[in-house]
């Protein structure tokens, strides 16, 4: 089933006071189509998180798609121990990372695992003086400096300061304690450079937006799909 403008209005105009949990439930019970909604109300955490690891556009889309499947496939594992915001993001590091691992066998080792990557992307990168121009473009300006920064300083700082996750949120989504949680967050900030985070600070809540035709696309690759993921999940 492959969703559209209007069957999505219908959607959302049914099931906008659903909580997620009901959402799922209802899923569960065969109501496929609301699928949809779980993913239009968590496409841009899960863009962000995924693209915090991956960086790529094109397999940061690829990845997503796979984490919505596999989210498809095992709703029935779904406890509701935690909420389905995290379960999903839980989902999507977990993938970006085996993606990332995967990708690793074929490229040279670099010293991003352990916070070393040097700032040469933010300088190869830097924008000429014109783009500065406009308003819009500083956002791409801190995107490119957040894109630079080693990842595992960079996904701590998405989690944190970009979706707003708290401290605890974020080091048990990661594994980490919540001091190294801040200590990481602190580094991040620390290489933004001062200067740079200051002046474009209210500019971090719309970094990487995840809309339009782009969370049309993913739904609809995804909605394709959903047929043989309930199949193999009656198997």
């Amino acid at each position: 089933m492959k969703p559209d403008a209007r069957s999505y209005a219908a959607i959302a105009r049914e099931s906008a006071l659903l909580s997620d949990t009901e959402v799922v439930e209802r899923v569960r019970a065969g109501e496929t189509p609301l699928f949809e909604m779980l993913m239009r109300r968590h496409n841009r955490r899960i863009y962000r998180c995924v693209r915090s690891i991956l960086r790529d556009e094109t397999e940061v889309e690829d990845v997503m798609q796979q984490v919505y499947l596999g989210a498809f496939r095992h709703l029935a594992e779904f406890q509701g121990r935690s909420s389905v915001a995290t379960w999903l993001t839980r989902i999507a590091l977990n993938a970006a990372l085996s993606r990332l691992r995967t990708r690793s066998r074929f490229t040279v080792p670099s010293s991003d695992e352990e916070g070393g990557e040097a700032m040469s992307l933010w300088r190869s990168a830097t924008p000429d003086p014109e783009q500065y121009a406009m308003a819009h473009e500083l956002g791409q300006v801190l995107e490119t400096a957040v894109d630079a920064l080693p990842r595992s300083y960079r996904t701590v700082f998405v989690l944190r300061e970009v979706e707003g996750l708290s401290t605890l949120e974020t080091a048990e989504l990661l594994g980490l304690s919540e001091p190294l949680v801040k200590t990481r967050l602190h580094r991040a900030k620390a290489q933004l450079r001062e200067q740079l985070y200051a002046s474009t600070q209210q500019l971090v809540g719309t970094l990487f937006p995840f809309g339009g035709t782009r969370c049309d696309r993913v739904v609809s690759a995804v909605f394709v799909q959903l047929p043989d993921a309930s199949q193999d999940e009656s198997m």
